[in-house]
Formats: C-alpha cells, sequence, structure tokens
C-alpha cells in the first residue's frame, strides 16, 4: 500500500533543502530517537536582532520525516525566533500541501525539535519534568508522554484514538496504551466542554446494512489496520466477509511473524470491532 504524497512532499523528500549541522549554531533542539523510528536535529544560526540566518537538520525516519524537516528549514530562515515560535504542526503539513494521517506526527517532530532549538537559545529546557504527570511515559513503545498527547489532542482537536496516533505514534505499536489513550481524550474533551468520543460511537448507534459493513471493513483496513502493519514490513487483504467472520489475509513480515495470532487478536480484531462493530470476529486465511 503507497502513501499519497504532494509534488511538494516528494520534492523535499527527493531534494532535501538545508540538510546538513551548523557547528557554531545558536540553537539546538533534538527530539525522538533511532529506538523509535524517527529522530531530528535542527540547528538554528540567529543575529544580534534575533534573525533566523540559517538552519539546517539532521533526521533520521521515513520520507514524510525528511520532508517536513526539510519545509520547516525553509520556512523559517528570515523570520525573527518570535515569529518562528508561532509556526505549528498544521502550518508545516500545510506548506507540504498536506500529508496522509498516519504521518502526521513528522509536522509534530518538526515542531517539536523547533521549540527545543529555541529554548536551547535562550538557555531553557523544553519539558515538565517537575510535573510528574505531564512528563509520564503513556506509550512506552514510543516514549510518547501524557502531555505530547494532551497537547496534541488541543492543538489539533483530535477526536479519536487513531488521530492520536497519527500524531503522536502513540498507540501505534503493541496497543496496550490505548484505554489510557482513551482516558486522556476524555479528559481533555470533558475540560472543553464536549461530550466524551469513543471509536465506535458511530457504529453502535445505527446498524449497518451489509454493504455498509463490507464497504467500512475495507476502509478500516486501508486507512487504519495496514498503515499499522507496514510500518513493521507487514500488510493485511481483506479476503470475504461471512456475516460477521471477517476473513483476512497477513502479507510480508505478519505472515511469518510467530505472534501473528496475537496481532488478529488484539490488534486486527480490536481495531474492526471499535470502528465497525463490536459484534465482528476476525479469521485468518493462510
Amino acid at each position: 500500500m503507497g502513501w499519497d504524497y504532494t509534488e511538494i512532499t516528494l520534492d523535499h523528500f527527493m531534494n532535501p533543502r538545508n540538510v546538513g549541522e551548523i557547528k557554531d549554531a545558536d540553537g539546538v533542539g533534538e527530539v525522538g530517537s533511532i529506538a523509535c523510528g524517527d529522530m531530528l536535529k535542527l540547528f538554528l544560526k540567529i543575529d544580534e536582532s534575533g534573525v533566523i540566518q540559517d538552519a539546517k537538520f539532521q533526521t533520521f525516519g521515513c520520507g514524510s520525516a525528511i520532508a517536513s524537516s526539510s519545509m520547516l528549514t525553509e520556512m523559517i530562515k528570515g523570520r525573527t525566533v518570535d515569529e518562528a515560535a508561532k509556526v505549528g504542526n498544521q502550518e508545516i503539513a500545510a506548506a507540504l500541501g498536506g500529508l496522509p494521517p498516519a504521518k502526521m506526527h513528522c509536522s509534530v517532530m518538526g515542531r517539536e525539535a523547533l521549540e527545543a532549538a529555541i529554548a536551547d537559545y535562550h538557555g531553557e529546557t523544553v519539558g515538565h519534568e517537575e510535573d510528574e504527570e505531564e512528563s509520564a511515559i503513556v506509550c512506552h513503545c514510543y516514549g510518547v508522554t501524557y502531555e505530547q498527547v494532551r497537547r496534541a489532542i488541543v492543538e489539533n482537536e483530535l477526536r479519536n484514538v487513531q488521530d492520536i496516533t497519527n500524531y503522536t505514534k502513540a498507540g501505534g505499536g503493541c496497543q496496550t496504551c490505548h484505554l489510557d489513550l482513551q482516558e486522556i481524550l476524555d479528559e481533555v474533551l470533558k475540560a472543553g466542554g464536549e461530550a466524551p468520543v469513543t471509536e465506535n460511537s458511530e457504529s453502535a448507534a445505527v446498524p449497518l446494512t451489509n454493504i455498509q459493513k463490507m464497504l467500512k471493513v475495507q476502509q478500516t483496513i486501508d486507512t487504519v489496520i495496514a498503515p499499522a502493519l507496514l510500518r513493521d514490513g507487514g500488510g493485511i487483504e481483506l479476503v470475504d466477509i461471512l456475516g460477521n467472520v471477517v476473513q483476512v489475509r497477513l502479507t510480508g513480515a505478519c505472515a511469518s511473524c510467530a505472534v501473528s495470532e496475537m496481532t488478529m487478536r488484539h490488534f486486527v480484531e480490536e481495531k474492526l470491532r471499535q470502528e465497525v462493530s463490536p459484534e465482528l470476529d476476525v479469521e485468518e486465511i493462510k
């Protein structure tokens, strides 16, 4: 399954601007880690009047991470530090002509690196280490904190757990933090005067026709399940739907994985029940 990238994104991926290191940088911000799959180091050269004269980056990540980092450096050069500080992840994504939903976390990483570099320029550090709740790790697979999740929900108006995964990567690994993510989501929405939203709230309200069920199963596989499996080199194909039994075939690395049964039960089946119907069962076809 391929990603639907814009021509601007492809250009910044194939021909990234401002790659490298500034030896005498006035501000350096580093976020992510190789262990988590994405890492970005941003270097800023700032003149006496507070204008960013140069910006360079080094990144380890996918095409979206490279494109987002490249675009970010182009956007902030020539701006004052205060002006650059207002650049958000949505602005980075918009400048690229949009990013696939599952790749929005790359634009968030760019915003976080910029904040860290500006904080370094001011002799400060980014974080809330003094607050145990805010600095607590929610997703141990990707090292995502409570505050990162909460902030992503507020700034991007996220409304379900899959949105949180798209913007932060939290919940994209073993899935065990999904309940914690839902609790944070409910907490933020409640604080804003909104009713909690669950992933299957819409599907539970009105029974689906057979055609609607088939379309929604395929859509969920294409937009939610397949992208998550692809991150680990795997894939999935819809074989058939017999009543409430969804027959699928795992491909790639997932086909020979020793924990494929766990993937089927604790991820594929769970996602289909959340997004389509709690009555669904999944059967793997070899």
